[in-house]
């Protein structure tokens, strides 16, 4: 079987280099081919829109394209504008991280959405009927699409803060993205509390969720419920076995080839 998969870049991004990364993460050994096309901005932006619906999660809730009506005025609707930023439900993934949240978010509930991409995960617990959200992403696209997304949604700065953390795959200092983010009131120069969240969710990628594992946990608090996600049906023994020290009672849902990790943090794990 052979997939194409077609992604934009600036003018300015090393493509080469990119596809060795992406290829490194998914633990692929040789760099597949490529082809470089320039093309037209507004074209890419028009055929976006185009390909993006209103998506029903489960009955009551949607995910709804900034640019089209809700199907259901008085469901829960998120309103997403996806940018470059990965997350607009359409994914199995984030559709299982979604169905999750909706299930055992509880009024009061802090969340801490780890790798946010669109921000569509932190928007839809606060939705659901948490406190407050804290999303946290390497890429500032990302964030900065985040911080559009949460305002779409109405969602003032105090219930929901972004915070843009450090990574060897990102130059936060020079990125065009910066700018924008700057003076925005979502956005905030901190680190996640540790031992703080009553909900952890992670929707990355299977190299991140191995490596990452001790902190991924150590947000959580004692208990807190944990979702894992952004990985193939596969790869859930890697999972479950890196996991298992942190986290009990692991459950697995899927969609398709994908699959959504859940447990809850062990009270006497010693994650850092």
């Amino acid at each position: 079987m052979q997939v194409c998969i077609t992604c934009t870049f600036s003018e300015s991004e090393d493509v080469g280099a990119c596809i060795s990364l992406a290829t490194n993460s998914i633990g692929l050994d040789t760099l597949p081919s490529y082809l470089i096309e320039r093309g037209d901005q507004s074209e890419w932006i028009k055929k976006t829109q185009e390909s993006f619906h209103p998506l029903q999660i489960i009955k009551g809730v949607w995910v709804v394209p900034e640019w089209q009506t809700p199907p259901e005025s008085d469901a829960i609707n998120i309103i997403l504008n996806p940018g470059l930023a990965f997350g607009t439900g359409q994914h199995p993934t984030t559709k299982l991280c979604l169905v999750q949240l909706h299930k055992v978010i509880k009024a009061g509930d802090c969340i801490l959405d780890y790798g946010t991409g669109s921000g569509i995960l932190a928007i839809a617990s606060l939705k659901f009927g948490a406190a407050s959200s804290v999303a946290v992403d390497i890429d500032p696209l990302a964030i900065a699409s985040a911080c559009q997304n949460a305002a779409l949604n109405n969602i003032p700065p105090e219930k929901m803060q972004l915070l843009l953390v450090p990574s060897d795959n990102y130059n936060t200092k020079t990125h065009s993205a910066n700018e924008a983010l700057e003076h925005n009131s979502y956005c905030k120069d901190a680190v996640p509390e540790r031992n703080k969240y009553d909900v952890v969710i992670a929707n990355i990628l299977l190299n991140p969720l191995l490596e990452l594992a001790e902190s991924i946990v150590s947000y959580a608090k004692p208990g807190a419920f944990i979702a894992l996600s952004g990985v193939l049906i596969e790869q859930i023994p890697q999972i479950m076995e890196r996991y298992s020290p942190f986290v009990d009672n692991m459950t697995v849902t899927q969609i398709e080839d994908y699959a959504c990790i859940t447990g809850t943090k062990i009270k006497d794990a010693h994650a850092a």
